[in-house]
């Protein structure tokens, strides 16, 4: 998943602006509540990416060249996807 940084920040201002809106936390410190969710997005896209990552590599590597876009390079990144996930305990 790529979102932009720009994108990231808008996402957790919004978070923070519906937890603080809704009282379901109050904040002593906004800027660092909005730190923390800015980390929090950040770290995921960036997990989310590098599983990505891994499960392309691991499609690629297959001996059988399966291209990319096809039904069973789909199957195949599913798989080795869903794979990455788990290992990283999501």
């Amino acid at each position: 998943m790529i979102i932009s940084e720009d994108r990231q920040s808008h996402l957790a201002h919004k978070v923070t602006d519906k937890v603080w809106g809704d009282d379901i936390a109050d904040f002593s410190d906004d800027d660092l509540a909005l730190k923390a969710t800015k980390k929090a997005i950040f770290d995921y896209v960036k997990e989310d990416s590098d599983i990505d990552k891994k499960a392309r590599e691991k499609v690629a590597s297959l001996k059988r060249g399966v291209m990319e876009g096809s039904p069973e390079w789909e199957i195949m990144y599913k798989k080795y996807y869903e794979e990455e996930k788990n290992r990283h305990g999501k």
